[in-house]
Formats: structure tokens, sequence, C-alpha cells
């Protein structure tokens, strides 16, 4: 039986916000194990050759306005009401990813990516000012300094970049992608979904017996 969820994670995305709280209900009701996976979805991009959708479908007449249209749905559904999209996006995504990594390294990872969601896409913080952003690790209970110094060393950086190809390799091309297996079987079962629109078939997948 499935029981477990790897979610491909990046701040970046406002799609990574949407879907955490959803995703984090589908666990609880099911009783998986979730494992936040941190990647550079600009590298994935560049990588797969994708592109985020409002720059890639911006020709197609009707495409984008109608995907704003799914997602002001999705927010109604799961009351995400607080959601208001970054002033600064797109913004660069690597230091935070980083630092998800290696808290990710301490076995903090979902803490962290829950402690950082609502003050990136909710309260707008300032992802450009390092002060603003150590304010809110430290209150979320990290050492800010400890994880911005390891977010400079050669391990973090060539281990996210690690978990981007391998993540691409297996088949991801955008966020948010679960797998979803057996916690211990080879990650060559795990079946893979794509997008927040698919959590119904994530829950299906954990509950088959």
């Amino acid at each position: 039986m499935a029981d477990r969820v790897e979610l491909i994670f990046d701040f970046v995305s406002p799609n990574a916000y949407l879907v955490w709280w959803p995703l984090r209900n589908v666990i609880k009701r099911t009783g998986a194990e979730l494992d936040i996976v941190p990647v550079f979805l600009a590298g994935m991009h560049r990588i797969t050759g994708n592109a985020p959708p409002m720059v890639r479908d911006a020709e197609v007449k009707g495409k984008n306005e109608y995907a704003m249209l799914e997602m002001q749905r999705f927010i109604a559904t799961h009351g995400l009401s607080k959601y208001k999209l970054h002033p600064q996006f797109p913004f660069n995504s690597i230091l935070l990813q980083r630092m998800l990594f290696a808290a990710d390294q301490d076995g903090r990872g979902v803490q962290f990516a829950e402690s950082l969601l609502p003050a990136i896409w909710e309260d707008g913080v300032d992802i450009a000012d390092p002060e603003a952003l150590g304010e809110v690790i430290a209150a979320a209970g990290f050492d800010a300094a400890d994880l911005f110094a390891r977010s400079q060393t050669d391990e973090v950086k060539q281990g996210l970049a690690a978990n981007t190809d391998k993540a691409v390799e297996r088949g991801a091309f955008g966020i948010p992608t679960m797998f979803v297996g057996k916690n211990g079987a080879d990650e060559a079962s795990y079946e893979m979904f794509f997008g927040k629109e698919r959590l119904g078939q994530v829950e299906e997948e954990l509950a088959k017996g």
C-alpha cells in the first residue's frame, strides 16, 4: 500500500503554496508520510525546456485567463483566501532553496517550508532583504545564520543541483510534482502526479490496498 508522498518543491511557484495545505490534509486523512524534495525550478525549466505558463501560453488566446479562473476556483474550494501574488514574483529562489535543502538535511524540511510559505505568499516578505528573511526564519525556530552559512557551501549547492537533475530524470518538469509510493520501495515503482488538480488522484493512490 502506498504510504509516502515526495513533493518536488520550490518556493517561487505560486502552486507550491496553493497545493501545500490541501496536500497536508490528504496526508492527514490517509496517514501517509510527506517528504519534501527541494529543487531549483529555474534549473528544471532550463533542463526540460519548460517555462512558466504565463510565458509559455502568452500567445494562446484565452488560456492564461482560464488558468486564472481555475486558480480562483481552487482558492475558493480550499479556503486559501490569504493568498496574494508576491510583489517580486518571479523572484530568484536559489538562496531559499539552498536553505531549505540545509533544513531538510536536519530532518526539518517540511517545517521550514510550512513556516516560510505564509510569509512569502500571504505577507509578501521582501525576498531580497536578508534581515527580513532572517527574522521570519528565526521566528519559526531555525538558526537563520547557520542555514545561510550552510547555503553557501559546495555540499548544499551541489546537493540542490543533484536533486534538480534527479527530479527531471524521474520525469518531473514543473511544480507541484508528487511521487506516490511505498516507503522503502524502489523509486521506479512510484507513480507521478503533476499539478494541484491531481490531489484527488494522489489520495486515491494512497488509499489503494
